[in-house]
């Protein structure tokens, strides 16, 4: 049953509730309104209200044992504590998102919050983590988590909402349930705009808030700094340096998470290995949809879901860079690109790219394409090592990616003249970056400063992608014809050692000898 078969009465995606109607003469159903607030009705009579919060076993006994992800993320929000002493630091894990009219999006919580709290997949819509200041010496502050904790069975919305409603969305946890889970404190939502503002003034007490999570608190915020009197540009810039720091805080990767993203390669591994299987399945119109869902089945049973929307790309639409209408036929004889992670409940994800021919053997002139593009994937991991800067990675990549396209005769300089500034004639064939690091966002720490990460120092513990490409359109007339719709990239995940990298994606076949042998084995 979908959330579209809400009554009135029950909650709309907005967080409106609908009033139940009086029952029409000769009816025993609420008319529909005339603004189409609602579409039926629910009893309201105080015999069916006794009637439907009796006669329920008694939930069961016990607390739930201490997340694995609380221990990790309590030395987090120390370290986050640390660079913001004296001032009050919420972090909302966001609320649910309409997809179309009464129906929502499946919640994801905002990143920062999931890194701190340690809660992932759809936990906990509304709930927002406050890091208090404390009075005592030397600072640091007190962790509360502000959410919507379950009604008792003889509450209205234990039937009657369709957003938090435990007949409709199953039970929620109790305060002590999510305390025991998270270690955090926790408080009823319902406490949150006096803690929210207590204090607040330009002599009081600090907020620094991550905006855009939850646009309610978002504007509730807002008021009480206008009320106050604080300036909105200055504030705006707090703000957006604790978003700094929250990104910053995740460009290395301690062991519970580099762990977690060797679980959500391992799976994406799985996940490809499924992509061959399905492409004699998947020759013909609208093939790239049963790539995509035989991945996306893989991601949804062994994780949360898809990292990011799959690409599956297949002929010419491996050179439009973020294909996911995924609806193109596949052929006989063609590539397909597929780009695919599996985001795994604690909501890290891989983010793999593998180019794979649907016959099963590559053609001389994709292999000659898939090599050069292996080559410069090559040179790129090369770099990898502690100390060095990230932008070698992406220079090492483009000075092979450069020399190959220049043996070839499609540049209109050297390619040592390409790889000067006011040159770069070569990226018009790769025309993104070589790498981004990666986490619990697809494209993580994004908010970073440019010196910390283009430009920045690569350390132990850090994971990024490298994935270089060649891209050449069927209707580029300065590529020869048969090179002409050919797209190749390659892309794995690395892990900074002390000692220099590890491919952490090593089980994906990636030279071309190795893919054929290998899409051979699950064939057979």
């Amino acid at each position: 049953m979908s959330s579209s078969d809400t009554d009135a009465g029950v909650s709309s995606p907005a967080g409106r509730t609908a009033t139940a109607q009086s029952p029409a003469p000769g009816k025993g159903a609420d008319p529909v309104p005339e603004d189409g607030s609602g579409r039926r009705s629910l009893p309201t009579s105080e015999a069916f209200r006794d009637f439907i919060a009796s006669g329920w076993a008694p939930r069961p006994d016990g607390l739930p044992a201490r997340a694995e992800a609380a221990a990790p993320a309590a030395v987090r929000r120390e370290r986050l504590s640390k660079a913001f002493c004296g001032e009050r630091l919420v972090l909302p894990a966001g609320a649910f998102r309409v997809r179309s009219n009464d129906t929502d999006h499946r919640f994801r919580p905002h990143s920062a919050f999931a890194h701190l709290t340690g809660l992932g997949t759809d936990q906990e819509p509304d709930a927002v983590l406050v890091l208090e200041p404390t009075a005592t010496q030397g600072g640091g502050h007190d962790a509360a988590l502000y959410f919507r904790p379950r009604s008792e069975r003889d509450h209205e919305e234990f039937y009657a909402d369709a957003r938090y409603g435990e007949l409709w969305v199953g039970a929620r946890p109790s305060l002590e349930e999510i305390e025991a889970l998270t270690g955090l404190h926790a408080r009823h939502l319902d406490e949150l705009p006096d803690a929210l503002v207590d204090g607040l003034g330009s002599d009081g007490v600090g907020v620094r808030l991550v905006r855009g999570a939850d646009p309610a608190v978002d504007g509730r915020l807002d008021r009480a700094r206008r009320a106050a009197g604080l300036d909105a540009e200055a504030e705006e810039g707090r703000d957006a340096a604790l978003a700094r720091a929250l990104s910053e805080m995740r460009l290395v990767k301690d062991a519970w998470e580099q762990e977690q993203m060797r679980i959500a390669v391992a799976a994406t591994v799985r996940g490809f290995e499924d992509i061959v299987r399905s492409l004699p399945a998947a020759v013909g119109a609208r093939g790239e949809r049963v790539i995509e869902t035989a991945f996306d089945a893989r991601a949804r049973t062994e994780g949360n879901g898809v990292g990011y929307d799959t690409i599956a790309a297949a002929g010419p639409h491996a050179c439009v860079l973020h294909w996911i209408r995924n609806d193109g036929p596949v052929r006989q004889g063609d590539l397909v690109l597929v780009d695919a992670g599996v985001e795994v409940d604690s909501l890290y994800t891989a983010d793999l790219t593998r180019t794979l021919p649907v016959s099963g053997r590559f053609s001389e002139p994709q292999r000659r394409v898939y090599q050069a593009v292996l080559d410069a994937a090559d040179a790129a991991f090369e770099a990898v090592r502690p100390g060095a800067r990230f932008s070698d990675v992406h220079r090492a990549a483009m000075r092979v990616v450069a020399e190959r396209l220049g043996s070839w005769g499609l540049l209109p300089c050297t390619a040592e003249e390409s790889l000067q500034e006011e040159g770069q004639f070569h990226r018009r064939w790769m025309v993104h970056g070589t790498s981004h690091h990666l986490g619990i966002d697809v494209h993580d720490c994004a908010c970073a400063r440019r010196a910390l990460y283009q430009e920045g120092t690569i350390e132990e513990g850090m994971i990024f992608t490298i994935e270089p490409g060649l891209y050449f359109a069927a209707d580029d007339l300065l590529v020869p014809p048969e090179l002409r719709g050919i797209g190749v990239r390659i892309e794995d995940d690395v892990l900074v050692t002390a000692g220099g990298h590890e491919n952490i994606s090593a089980a994906l076949p990636r030279r071309p000898d190795d893919v054929e042998a290998w899409m051979a084995g699950l064939r057979r």
